[in-house]
């Protein structure tokens, strides 16, 4: 609505019969599920017998922002309107990015993040550090800069100043009340009841420096030798929203950690008749054992090398895997086979990569052998046979010499025999036959892909948890608070964004170039949230979010300690 059509919705009787001094503009946002909404009304105040009673004149819901504020500009100066007409007193100016805080603070509010972590200065700080995780992965140094860039203060209502130092309390904070933060979150998402199907996976992640508390040698997934690690591991539910995240030492053995699980499942989430998702070697026999009863059950999968002794023993035989889902019973045990033909034909195309790599190795040394004379042909012997134990092809790949000649040889049948069980898998379970049909098992173990899906995400794709700057151990499992927290918003994102076509760091950096415009009319301020561009809208519109039309400036001002420092000189 125009601001000259404004009379048509005004009597001008009533606006004369009132005391026009006690006219304003009354503003109103109100959050629901389906989204949040601004009302404007034009109304008057008045007594009667006493009391102070209100009029509404005229609904201005549908003006936009600046002619609201042109209108509250103009009910402030009505007595004098002609300093209006001087624009040497009012100043524009850019003032910090809203879009992202206000979109991502919504989520919390909606996921319930924001009620757990609470309204304390802690709780509000740790709102904001899973909002930069978000906006820019970085330290708590990052996110002290970045907070001087958006409007964190302003819409989170931060009141004071706050530095890393500040920050890194509230890691410790956030440790501290981890288990709370994370009751709080499964009792919002199931009320009374509880998730039947849980899905645990471990990674770990490597660490830079030597410091960090958490930190020494294992299993490093990520395949960097000589460097210490932390080992993370995740339950989610059976759709892979994150319920829980535990830290780790870092050479803790992935089922070591199924224990602490087990108790969480039983003790803080009063978990009954429940199955637990785990990979093979996650799950073995002590863990089972722990599961196995009337309430908890287990679905996981054998080894290779358990898979070869039971096709000794006459369990298994090697056709069954050719069908499509096959069903084995033994031992109150069901084992579920299947072939992954995809699986089988990328497994034989590396490993025949890998054998032609080898040829051209013995091709490569031999040549080298002719043109040196005085080489050893023992040592490209060498060479030759370490890069086949390497790759895993000595079961049917030797490398034999003859003079100063070097040959690759194949046993054909020994290599037929290892392919036997490419893309082959056995799924493990103690479900009962009318608890859940071989298909459901199925399904449910393939779902471990979502939890993959969130350590990809959690640490390269979106988020980057590492690497980790800090070096005691609670602070590192605060770290990785903030990080779940964050995921969980990215979790509730993706799908939203999805029909749009909009990755989520995509969505986030355009939300960002949302900022608020300050008008400075004498000394007075007015903070202004623009129209979002076509892009921003339709990000907005996906996630029902409405920005609001102006803020309260708190003029909290956000800076790290050194340029405290430099301000103090």
């Amino acid at each position: 609505m125009a601001t000259k059509d404004l009379c048509y919705l005004i009597d001008i009787k009533t606006v004369k019969a009132h005391n026009i001094a006690t006219m304003h503009v009354d503003s109103s946002t109100v959050s629901t599920k389906s989204g949040t909404y601004t009302r404007h009304l034009l109304r008057t105040s008045f007594r009667e017998e006493g009391k102070v009673k209100h009029e509404t004149i005229a609904n201005l819901s549908s003006c936009t922002s600046e002619e609201i504020a042109a209108i509250r500009l103009a009910l402030k100066h009505k007595g004098n309107l002609q300093s209006l007409s001087s624009l040497e007193e009012v100043g524009l100016e850019q003032g910090l990015s809203v879009g992202a805080v206000w979109t991502l603070k919504t989520i919390a509010q909606r996921l319930g993040i924001t009620q757990a972590l609470g309204k304390t200065r802690m709780g509000t700080l740790a709102l904001w550090l899973v909002i930069a995780r978000l906006i820019d992965q970085g330290s708590r140094l990052s996110a002290v800069r970045l907070a001087s860039s958006h409007a964190a203060c302003d819409i989170l209502g931060i009141e004071n100043s706050f530095n890393e130092d500040t920050l890194y309390e509230v890691l410790d904070w956030c440790e501290k009340n981890h288990d709370a933060i994370e009751d709080a979150l499964y009792r919002r998402r199931y009320k009374e009841a509880t998730a039947r199907v849980y899905l645990y996976d471990v990674t770990s992640s490597y660490l830079e420096g030597q410091q960090n508390e958490l930190g020494d040698y294992g299993y490093n997934r990520d395949g960097k030798k000589g460097k210490k690690q932390i080992v993370i591991g995740l339950l989610t539910d059976q759709a892979g929203f994150p319920l829980s995240v535990e830290t780790f030492r870092g050479n803790t053995s992935d089922q070591a950690t199924v224990w602490s699980q087990i108790s969480k499942l039983k003790e803080r989430f009063g978990a009954e008749k429940i199955t637990l998702v785990g990979d093979r070697g996650m799950l073995k026999t002590p863990q089972q054992d722990a599961l196995n009863g009337e309430d908890f059950h287990f679905i996981t999968a054998i080894t290779k090398a358990q898979i070869k002794k039971l096709l000794k023993t006459g369990v298994f035989q090697i056709g069954l895997f050719d069908t499509e889902l096959c069903e084995i019973e033994t031992d109150d045990v069901r084992y579920i086979l299947r072939r992954n033909p995809q699986r089988r034909d990328e497994i034989r195309d590396n490993r025949g990569n890998m054998i032609h790599k080898a040829q051209r190795l013995t091709l490569d040394r031999n040549e080298y052998l002719q043109e040196h004379p005085k080489a050893k042909p023992e040592v490209a012997q060498k060479k030759v046979k370490s890069y086949l134990t390497r790759r895993k092809l000595t079961t049917f790949c030797d490398v034999a010499l003859a003079g100063r000649i070097l040959s690759l040889e194949i046993d054909k049948e020994a290599k037929e025999e290892y392919e036997k069980l490419d893309g082959c898998y056995v799924i493990k379970t103690d479900l009962k036959t009318e608890e859940a049909s071989a298909r459901e098992i199925h399904s449910r173990y393939k779902d471990l892909a979502f939890v993959e899906q969130a350590f990809r995400t959690m640490k390269t794709v979106l988020l980057e948890e590492r690497p980790v700057y800090v070096r005691k151990a609670s602070r590192t499992r605060g770290h990785m608070v903030v990080v779940e927290l964050a995921y969980m918003i990215s979790y509730y994102i993706k799908d939203y964004w999805k029909e749009i076509d909009c990755k989520i760091n995509e969505g986030i950096a355009e939300l960002s170039t949302i900022n608020a415009n300050v008008i400075t009319i004498g000394t007075k301020e007015i903070a202004m949230v623009p129209k979002p561009r076509k892009r921003a809208a339709q990000l907005l519109n996906a996630l029902q979010i409405k920005l609001p039309q102006n803020l309260l400036h708190l003029g909290v001002k956000v800076a790290t300690k050194k340029k405290l420092q430099d301000r103090r000189k």
